[in-house]
């Protein structure tokens, strides 16, 4: 009896090191995501921060524009969970009013016009857009990018102050709306 005992006890044993050695493994040999989370900060001269959270997709020889993210749809704007916008302080963005607090955006791309989309329900997939929780559309400016972006990017660049502007950059487009703090 006393040696089953023993038996069965070196039995777990060798199975758990087994399976802890497979998750290990598998773990050090995982592939990166096809669209890795990403981050975009914007720290004004007070220390009040606007964040957005989001994931990268990259183009991967696909046609993105009026391809794979159609015009006159919304868009998730980025890949997997919806893209969010976390803001410390009272936004203007663009000419619109966004209070402190956390937002999704999406998207609404068109061939010479896009508009950012701040929605007022968090924490849903990217595809799950509610056009009845939109606090605002907001007009955003496009140019055309010299070279193309194969990365998916949203970046802040500083314009002084209280102020910079969102970049939404991919393929050969660049969408842009300025982000101010409201006073």
């Amino acid at each position: 009896m006393q040696k089953s005992r023993l038996w069965i006890l070196a039995v777990l044993i060798s199975l758990t090191t087994f399976a802890v050695a497979q998750n290990a493994g598998m773990q050090a040999g995982a592939k990166k995501p096809l669209s890795p989370p990403a981050q975009a900060t914007l720290t004004f001269a007070d220390g009040g921060t606007v964040t957005i959270d989001y994931s990268q997709p990259s183009m991967r020889n696909r046609k993105i524009y009026g391809g794979l993210v159609p015009f006159d749809q919304v868009w998730r704007t980025g890949a997997n969970a919806a893209t969010s916008l976390k803001t410390t302080v009272d936004l203007n963005i663009g000419g619109t009013n966004v209070p402190k607090g956390s937002y999704t955006i999406y998207t609404l791309p068109g061939q010479s016009s896009w508009q950012l989309i701040i929605n007022k329900q968090t924490g849903q997939w990217g595809t799950e857009y509610d056009q009845k929780q939109d606090l605002a559309r907001i007009p955003m400016k496009v140019a055309q990018r010299s070279a193309g972006l194969e990365t998916f990017t949203i970046s802040f660049e500083e314009s002084g102050g209280n102020a910079g502007v969102m970049k939404l950059e991919w393929e050969n487009t660049i969408a842009s709306v300025d982000v101010k703090e409201a006073k």
